[in-house]
């Protein structure tokens, strides 16, 4: 696969981010993030959300329109008219202690020194920990799963507990045409 339209998704921790920025720079065309248009820009960050509408919209202004781009994260429930305009997706699975690990990891990265948010960072910690449960009232692995069954679109998966090199291997070598959902 050449550069193309991509969209990746996995739970928060299984490295969307950075299969994005690294599939991106393989084929020099934008990467975005949803959390860049799902979240208004604020400090703390990831405090308030942006209107539907205008994440949508923006990601039409910013990059959309493009022959060429890689999006990461989910956009299940609000972003399904971008998503549609994507000629593959990417769904990254990893064990969930490990993603745990890596949002630890993350968010010590993110605090760089300063005092954690305790309570932001528990209420977000048990929210990514719910999405290997399919009981779970937020984003759930089944929920995706469903989602990526009926979205129309060739989908790759990969576990990524392969290096990033590997991956972006991977999506650069598959042929979506042959591949069903």
């Amino acid at each position: 696969m050449g550069p193309s339209r991509v969209h990746i998704l996995g739970a928060s921790g299984s490295g969307t981010t950075t299969l994005g920025h690294a599939l991106a720079a393989r084929w020099a065309v934008p990467h975005a993030d949803a959390d860049d248009y799902f979240w208004m820009p604020t400090t703390p960050p990831f405090s308030r959300k942006r209107d539907e509408t205008r994440r949508v919209a923006l990601m039409r202004e910013i990059f959309a329109a493009r022959p060429a781009w890689v999006l990461s994260g989910s956009m299940l429930g609000w972003g399904e008219s971008i998503v549609a305009e994507c000629d593959a997706i990417v769904f990254l699975a990893l064990d969930p202690s490990e993603r745990l690990r890596r949002l630890e990891a993350r968010e010590t990265i993110r605090r760089g020194g300063l005092s954690p948010d305790d309570e932001a960072w528990r209420a977000f910690r048990t929210w990514a920990e719910g999405y290997d449960d399919p009981a779970f009232d937020g984003r759930n692995r089944a929920e995706h799963d469903r989602w990526l069954a009926t979205i129309g679109k060739p989908v790759l998966r990969l576990d990524s507990r392969s290096a990033v090199s590997e991956m972006v291997d991977d999506v650069c070598s598959w042929e979506p045409a042959a591949t069903p959902s």
